[in-house]
């Protein structure tokens, strides 16, 4: 009777733990998506009511993420989506912008034409994107990219290091990304990173990952200031239009 006791309490955690991700899978989704904006509390009744769940796993998803820097608690008002300052981008984008080097040098030396054949299919569909004008398209291939890169690398602590700070720099939305070519200088810089790649210079790669994330970073900041200034003018707005591309 014990044992039967202690396989049902082990079910029962397992089953928790399971609904738990699920949930910190979801509210992470609607954060990275803008859904959740910057600095917004979690309703932690609301959303339990939407996902069908008891409030349980909608804290213990929240204290996780928390831990991996999207959410901030507040003793006695609950959990908010974490807001970011300037200099907290301006560090991201420094250690990415590194982290990135070392992928593109590693990655430079053992390239398959597999992998090069998927880049160029990801940096071909941002043309189509960037002439469409279709920010959100744009914005998940680049996104895939980038992840690809560091995929192919095949190193899991550079892999999670660097998943970690892209969901960090997913917190942060700029107004004027679509101003200035933004998109058409993105992929311009994309290009030049397969040619590096595809030469097997893994000086060159590392150079062209660690200046295109850095490029990534001026614009955010030039985007930032930009936004700061509108809204000066404007007065205050709820909505964020647009993200930085990096």
């Amino acid at each position: 009777m014990h044992e039967t006791s202690q396989a049902s309490d082990l079910l029962q955690v397992l089953r928790s733990r399971s609904l738990s991700s699920a949930v910190h899978d979801e509210i992470e989704r609607r954060i990275l998506s803008g859904a959740l904006r910057s600095g917004q509390r979690i309703n932690e009744n609301r959303l339990a009511g939407e996902l069908g769940v008891s409030r349980g796993p909608i804290r213990e998803a929240c204290r996780g993420l928390v831990e991996g820097g999207l959410l901030t608690v507040i003793v006695n008002r609950g959990f908010f989506v974490r807001s970011i300052t300037l200099k907290d981008a301006e560090d991201v984008y420094d250690v990415r912008a590194s982290l990135m080097r070392l992928a593109g040098a590693t990655l430079a030396a053992r390239i398959t034409p597999s992998q090069m054949d998927q880049l160029r299919e990801l940096v071909a569909n941002m043309d189509l994107a960037e002439a469409a004008e279709d920010f959100d398209m744009f914005y998940a291939l680049n996104r895939e990219f980038h992840d690809r890169i560091v995929d192919f690398a095949e190193n899991d602590r550079l892999r999670a290091l660097c998943n970690g700070l892209a969901k960090e720099l997913h917190l942060y939305r700029s107004r004027s990304i679509l101003q200035g070519g933004g998109l058409r200088v993105s992929n311009r810089e994309h290009k030049k990173i397969l040619r590096a790649l595809e030469s097997g210079d893994a000086e060159k790669a590392a150079d062209a990952l660690e200046s295109h994330i850095q490029a990534g970073k001026r614009r955010f900041v030039k985007a930032t200031a930009q936004a700061s200034k509108d809204q000066e003018k404007s007065g205050p707005t709820t909505k964020d239009q647009s993200r930085e591309i990096q």
